[in-house]
């Protein structure tokens, strides 16, 4: 059952809240499939209609959960417009920190079905989810900045801190590892594999559809994330410690750069 549709102005795209189930006892779970040509990239004008299909569904249907998936077959997201990123005004604070902000924060379950490619920040948007689900057989989920010398701020950091186990973390992010569906599964980046039914059975097993029915589903996970919470609210801090520590850097590198020096020129001189 169609609910409602977000158009995504700047590609012609749209955002379709469903809902999968033809149960009357699962009126209350709504799948948001979101089409933005040519792989859902993260621009303003995304992120901007993704925020108001999540406000929609909090202010205007019954509390339930919320699932999102990609109507483009290869790709769940390829993440920024890096070109775009970079010459909007505030992008990160403005645009994607909200957009993190509002899944970690979202008063119901949220279920990331991925059915293709997540790479970068589609994978980070994926993990902001509550939960998530991969496709068994195709699309790779991966941090690939790494190969194209694009360092990772404080947010893109700390989500992956929090859900993944350290081995996991070093090899996701030092090492660039693409992780299909299985070993997804096996280091804990996604809790299943499978499409839309196996997702809607996660929801049935765990009982999802109920937990937010108190009012405080939000709340608790507030405080559980509380730490990446603050490093999405402290834009201007995070970038003030990497400031320091670039300044650490400079000055601890050109004592080394002496040091090295002066160990050559003593070397040289014994030859």
């Amino acid at each position: 059952m169609s609910l409602f549709t977000v158009p995504i102005s700047s590609t012609g795209g749209s955002i379709v809240c469903t809902n999968p189930t033809s149960s009357e006892k699962e009126r209350n779970i709504y799948l948001l499939t979101f089409t933005s040509p040519k792989d859902n990239r993260l621009t303003p004008t995304f992120i901007d209609a993704l925020i108001l299909a999540l406000d929609i569904i909090e202010h205007r249907f019954p509390k339930g959960v919320v699932i999102t998936t990609s109507g483009i077959p290869k790709f769940y997201s390829n993440g920024l417009d890096l070109e775009l990123a970079s010459t909007t005004e505030g992008f990160l604070d403005k645009w994607l920190w909200k957009l993190f902000r509002r899944f970690l924060t979202f008063p119901m379950p949220t279920i990331c079905l991925l059915n293709g490619h997540a790479f970068a920040a589609g994978l980070m948007l994926a993990m902001y989810h509550d939960y998530r689900i991969q496709n068994p057989t195709k699309g790779f989920l991966c941090i690939n900045e790494l190969e194209f010398g694009v360092p990772l701020q404080s947010p893109m950091m700390s989500i992956f801190r929090e859900k993944l186990a350290p081995s996991a973390f070093r090899d996701l992010i030092l090492e660039a590892r693409r992780f299909a569906g299985p070993q997804a599964v096996a280091v804990g980046l996604v809790d299943g594999v499978g499409g839309l039914e196996e997702t809607l059975q996660l929801i049935r097993e765990r009982g999802l559809q109920t937990k937010a029915a108190t009012g405080i589903y939000g709340t608790m996970k507030e405080e559980m994330y509380r730490h990446t919470l603050d490093i999405l609210d402290n834009h201007a801090g995070n970038l003030a410690w990497r400031e320091q520590v670039e300044e650490k850097k400079g000055t601890a590198g050109e004592a080394a750069l002496r040091a090295v020096e002066a160990f050559e020129k003593k070397r040289n001189a014994k030859l």
